[in-house]
């Protein structure tokens, strides 16, 4: 496949100075973390014959990997998308996190044409590699960005095309693709889920619907039957050899099926909204997790579910489910201070936070005030706060807190600009499973910091769930892939 060449694009603008990325481990733009501390997050020592097997391949004992990242200004489907911020944080920021604390990088960069774009790059520790015009429109797929990259960086052996819409990537499966070019030998090694659908051919075909993957008088039940391999476009990881074949995926391949949790791919209004609420449980959110110390929750439509039953002498009887106090208990077992508020003033809520031996603060019509002065007595800051609320006059606070939740059942607005939205309903258990997403979030750091830790332990730790780990399969040396991938 042959690609015709532009004009010559300008030379990248690049400083010289020193970036200080996400994480702990600094690097330079002509720096890159130490080698044994790239060996050991991938889980293997090399040994002089891999070396010597790395200079035949790349011409030197230790090659330069570069992390590219694709983000244009003149995205379609979401106006200027890759800027926008998802979860607080600007959609590219979220890769180039993932690639820098991956600490198996030698440079990460964004390759863009827009200034404001190039601006968050560099805040998030990234080198910008400015696009010429020429390989910016709407025609040109992903292999010619890369390859006007390769062509001013001659020192790059590896390239590692991340998808900036791929939000839920973390270190671990760059580790696990890389492992795989350096240690298993393979040229090229992208990302896929798997997928169960039942396909059948166009009706612009001008033929009779007929199935693609499965004989209708044979229909397989879910459990019955692998699905497909789907390639979702987290990343590609290419040699400079692949790349200059006008390829993405060539030579000996391998691919990396991805758990469906972190397979998301953002390309419509309605994908952003559904990656928000991923995002939370299963986006990478750095080596410095979340901690929340102090927890508030509105005591109606989270701990109560907002229903009053009547006696037959008059009395108001509530409700509240009793693995809730569980929750709270668990969170002062872990240090974290929970209070509650309410607008109102009764006995069912005096007794409800006295059976909690929280503090309460009723006939709250400000909130904020109320927990802003709550944190200043604490001496926390609103990202050290977790909220929960339910109804629009908790909003000034779910916008606020560090971490913010709310009930299946709370109200639309409040869902939407809610981090965490429970699975269960108000007075229901929404409150025990927040209270165990704090905790989860603030153990994160146990399962992200490799070097503490032996391969296995960590490999442990990812199988039991907080990082399931990507399997692999392996493609025949023999097949090749066309670059056709559009250009993000």
């Amino acid at each position: 496949m042959s690609f015709s060449e532009g004009p010559e694009p300008k030379k990248p603008r690049t400083s010289s100075s020193e970036i200080q990325p996400f994480g702990n481990v600094k690097m330079t733009n002509n720096g890159k973390s130490a080698p044994e501390l790239r060996y050991k997050r991938m889980g293997f020592e090399p040994t002089p014959e891999l070396r010597a097997e790395w200079k035949r391949r790349f011409g030197k004992e230790e090659p330069h990997i570069a992390t590219l990242i694709l983000a244009r200004g003149g995205s379609k489907g979401i106006p200027m998308k890759n800027n926008k911020k998802l979860g607080g944080l600007e959609l590219i920021g979220w890769v180039i996190r993932a690639a820098i604390d991956s600490d198996i990088m030698d440079s990460v960069w964004v390759s863009t044409d827009h200034d404001d774009i190039a601006a968050t790059a560099r805040k998030c520790g990234a080198q910008v590699h400015r696009r010429s015009a020429e390989v910016s429109q709407d025609t040109c797929n992903s292999w010619v960005t890369i390859d006007e990259f390769a062509k001013y960086h001659p020192e790059v052996d590896i390239i590692v095309d991340i998808q900036a819409t791929s939000p839920c990537l973390h270190p671990f499966h760059l580790h696990d693709g890389m492992r795989l070019t350096l240690k298993d030998g393979y040229d090229s090694v992208f990302t896929v889920v798997r997928r169960h659908g039942f396909r059948w051919t166009d009706p612009k075909w001008g033929i009779q619907p007929f199935p693609l993957n499965f004989d209708p008088a044979k229909r397989p039940r879910r459990q019955e039957w692998n699905g497909e391999i789907v390639e979702n476009g987290a990343f590609y990881m290419m040699t400079r050899d692949v790349e200059q074949q006008g390829l993405m995926q060539g030579g000996k391949m391998a691919y990396l099926v991805m758990e469906p949790e972190y397979g998301v791919d953002i390309d419509t209004d309605l994908d952003w909204e559904i990656a928000e609420q991923r995002l939370f449980r299963f986006g990478y959110h750095g080596r410095t997790p979340k901690t929340v110390k102090l927890v508030v929750v509105n005591i109606d439509g989270t701990l109560l579910d907002g229903q009053v039953q009547v006696s037959p002498t008059g009395e108001e009887l509530r409700s509240f489910k009793t693995t809730d106090i569980v929750g709270v208990q668990q969170l002062r077992e872990n240090g974290i201070e929970f209070r509650v508020v309410a607008e109102g003033d009764n006995e069912v809520q005096r007794a409800l936070a006295g059976k909690l031996s929280a503090k309460l603060e009723e006939n709250c019509t400000d909130k904020l005030t109320v927990i802003d002065a709550w944190r200043q007595e604490l001496g926390l800051e609103w990202k050290d706060i977790g909220y929960m609320g339910y109804d629009i006059s908790d909003m000034s606070c779910i916008k606020k807190a560090g971490m913010s939740a709310c009930p299946s059942d709370a109200y639309a607005a409040i869902q939407k600009h809610s981090h965490f939205i429970s699975t269960y309903r108000g007075g229901q258990g929404a409150l025990r499973e927040f209270c165990e997403q704090v905790l989860e979030k603030g153990n994160m750091a146990a399962y992200v910091d490799v070097a503490e830790q032996t391969w296995d332990d960590f490999q442990r730790k990812r199988s039991e769930g907080m990082a399931k780990k990507s399997r692999t399969r392996s493609l025949s040396q023999s097949q090749s892939v066309g670059s056709d991938v559009p250009s993000i």
